[in-house]
């Protein structure tokens, strides 16, 4: 919106664009989890063959590190070498999260930002928040997206399900804080349950995906398998996993 200004000499008012704008941003960032606190050769070794096995997925990925495994994992020159190898193989660490307030004061000091998940939120304030707010909750706001989703279109439904009648383009994004429906050939990438919602499930009508995901939990083309390529399915969590099951 302009902004108004006086001319010194005139008296009159003259118009001036705002220098900046402030607008809202949706951001796949990929979280890499440390399972244990040794960073050694066998690390790096297993980070490198995951790194080969989906180079599209990962190269200049948004990253984050999840620090809930490891809580003792305080030494700033430590995490200071892992940030490096990462960035060395260009993926773009830009902050931490499930953090102890050590790891916090550390992870500042690496320049990197502490991230608060919803879902990784304190349990009291959580639950103060729901007794204080529960009349305030919004409804769920399911998306229906009637045309085709072409390559390079992101499709967002923050607050429920997303779904498609028609075909997704490879190059296309879908991300839905619920489930995800397509009726259509599913060639790009769908994001289910993208705030945490280990329950949610992606269905679609042919499976021809790039990356299937439900709360973080993903796999790429190379390990769906041939067996469930151009099939009515439906995708799901199952002990830590994604599973993929036929429709029939």
């Amino acid at each position: 919106m302009p902004t108004h200004q006086t001319n010194g000499r005139s008296g009159r008012a003259s118009v001036a664009a705002r220098p900046f704008q402030l607008r809202g941003r949706f951001i796949t960032a990929v979280g890499l989890r440390l399972e244990a606190e040794s960073l050694d050769e066998a690390f790096y070794s297993m980070l490198d063959e995951q790194l080969r096995s989906a180079p599209q997925l990962l190269l200049d990925a948004p990253m984050l590190l999840d620090l809930s495994k490891v809580p003792g994992l305080t030494d700033t020159q430590q995490v200071r070498a892992l940030v490096d190898a990462l960035r060395a193989r260009n993926l773009q660490v830009f902050g931490v999260e499930n953090a102890t307030d050590p790891q916090r004061r550390m992870a500042e000091e690496l320049g990197l930002i502490p991230v608060l998940i919803g879902r990784d939120a304190p349990v009291e304030k959580v639950g103060a928040d729901r007794r204080r707010k529960a009349d305030k909750l919004l409804p769920p706001d399911n998306l229906l997206m009637t045309q085709p989703i072409r390559s390079g279109q992101v499709v967002v439904a923050e607050r429920g399900d997303l779904t498609v009648i028609g075909s997704v383009s490879s190059g296309a994004e879908l991300i839905a804080s619920g489930n995800i429906h397509v009726y259509g050939n599913l060639r790009g990438r769908a994001f289910a349950g993208a705030y945490g919602d280990e329950t949610a499930r992606i269905f679609c009508q042919r499976q021809e995906a790039e990356l299937l995901a439900i709360a973080g939990i993903y796999r790429t083309s190379e390990s769906l398998g041939d067996d469930m390529r151009d099939q009515c399915l439906q995708v799901f969590l199952k002990d830590d996993g994604l599973k993929l099951e036929a429709v029939t």
